[in-house]
């Protein structure tokens, strides 16, 4: 581990913070380790696109100074943030024991009930009351990621007898995991409906739910979420995963929450479940985040393993849109350099000319009739590639052009332009997008300028090169892409 080349790489990139030629985009999570104005700079500038706020930890105070923060980056760095607020979602806990702590062991029947008493070696609270009907005998019960697991041999109105399955130390306060069963319980807490208000109150861009098992999750957080913010659903639970075609479609992005999902399923199954559900994301346009345990040994040393960094470049390897970071920006001992070598790995990848990300564009189906937008961005997609450009620019108030130029994973930087500042900065999560928030224009002349201005400052072209612009007419409407216009970026003042 070389220090002071961490700090010169770093330094040097914060020079150029917000020239992002990187595609796919880094989330980290804040927290004690990085809940100040400085380090949330120092993790903006070293590569984080999009920050999460953990409301499964800290209070609303917490959560709601460290919004700030980053939203104040927006004016010094003149680049649209983008902040997600991780609701916490139904975990299910056991009790506290009387020890704080018992050995358990093979054979033996451990009670789950619902006395308030301290636990021992034999029983626990399990204050869970709405699930203990469908706990039926041979039901598996998963307990503090799986470290102990039981199985249910006796259901009983107010309790449920297991018989324990392997040695292990149960304590305190422990997550319980049931893999075999969808429960019968909202995936939104009165807690989470609460944080909920607090975030959109906030201004934050995406609200990230945890432990979703159908779509009505969904369809129900999306009826109290309105157009407030856009809704990304964790997968985290195998009823999520049978169900993920139909969550997809109604989610406006997934984050592939793997450390749940690798509790309650096979490990060895979770890296083709995360292909598959980056594929069938990358088909809906959607974006995909592939999250947990990415770089977790830097929490507590400046450099990751060489599985960790093999993961991360897998994650791009398959098309994810991003990878985020969670105890190593949010408790861990060097946040600014997880960064800063979660966006090196990154880079790497992204300059492999093996990537398929950069080589396989999504075709439409055969004789399936497109509209105006889709054939826009198709067409911008394939003048990019055969003619040079430098870089897709697209004028779009929604989002939805530049989500659509997202999903053809265009060789060249797309740089989204948009006057509604809450579409400028929720775009900031998609793969290759870098958002900008501007007045719109009142003519193509002034497009032009505006596009090449905006691309020239971004350092993302100089003099010379050609980009490709998509827009609708009359300018300002959402829906209306039906223009594509390629434009030389010239030294003088206009730009074009």
């Amino acid at each position: 581990y070389n220090k002071s080349y961490i700090l010169d790489y770093f330094e040097l990139y914060t020079i150029n913070s917000m020239k992002r030629n990187r595609k796919a985009k880094i989330l980290a999570t804040l927290g004690p380790a990085s809940a100040s104005l400085g380090m949330i700079e120092k993790i903006f500038s070293a590569g984080s696109d999009v920050f999460r706020l953990n409301f499964s930890h800290g209070s609303i105070e917490e959560h709601r100074k460290n919004y700030n923060f980053v939203r104040s980056l927006e004016k010094k760095f003149n680049h649209s943030s983008c902040i997600l607020a991780d609701l916490q979602g139904p975990k299910l806990r056991v009790g506290n024991f009387a020890k704080k702590k018992e050995n358990l062991i093979k054979g033996q029947t451990f009670s789950l009930d619902l006395n308030n008493i301290p636990g021992d070696n034999t029983r626990v609270n399990f204050p869970h009351s709405d699930i203990f009907e469908i706990l039926t005998p041979n039901t598996l019960i998963l307990i503090d990621d799986g470290r102990v697991k039981m199985q249910i041999i006796e259901q009983k109105k107010d309790s449920l007898i297991a018989e324990v399955l392997n040695d292990g130390e149960i304590s305190d306060n422990k997550g319980v995991n049931i893999p075999d069963a969808i429960l019968p319980i909202s995936s939104l807490t009165t807690k989470d409906k609460g944080d909920l208000l607090k975030a959109l109150d906030m201004g934050v861009d995406w609200i990230a739910q945890s432990f979703v098992q159908t779509v009505e999750d969904v369809k129900e957080l999306k009826q109290l979420v309105g157009s407030k913010a856009s809704i990304m659903a964790k997968i985290e639970k195998p009823s999520a995963v049978k169900n993920i075609k139909e969550i997809i479609l109604e989610a406006d992005g997934i984050m592939i929450a793997r450390g749940d999902l690798g509790v309650e399923l096979p490990p060895e199954n979770v890296p083709a479940i995360q292909k598959r559900i980056i594929n069938e994301c990358r088909e809906q346009g959607k974006p995909v985040i592939v999250a947990t345990q990415m770089l977790e040994s830097m929490i507590e040393n400046p450099t990751p393993t060489r599985a960790e960094a093999s993961d991360v470049a897998n994650a791009i390897y398959d098309g994810a849109d991003g990878v985020m970071l969670s105890a190593e920006s949010a408790i861990g001992k060097y946040p600014v350099e997880a960064v800063t070598i979660m966006n090196k790995i990154i880079e790497s990848v992204e300059k492999d000319s093996e990537n398929y990300n950069l080589s396989i564009q999504f075709e439409e189906k055969k004789n399936e009739k497109i509209n105006i937008t889709d054939a826009i961005t198709s067409a911008a997609y394939n003048i990019s590639k055969n003619a040079g450009a430098k870089s897709i620019i697209t004028f779009s108030v929604s989002g939805k052009t530049t989500s659509r130029m997202s999903k053809e994973r265009s060789p060249v930087q797309i740089i989204g332009i948009s006057p509604n500042i809450g579409t400028a900065r929720k775009l900031q999560i998609m793969w290759g997008v870098n958002s900008c928030h501007t007045k719109d224009a009142h003519d193509t002349k002034e497009m032009v300028s505006i596009a090449c201005t905006i691309a020239k400052e971004k350092n993302i072209v100089k003099p010379g090169d050609s980009v490709v612009i998509t827009a609708g007419v009359p300018f300002g409407n959402a829906g209306t892409t039906n223009l594509l216009r390629i434009a030389k970026v010239i030294a003088d003042k206009d730009l074009s």
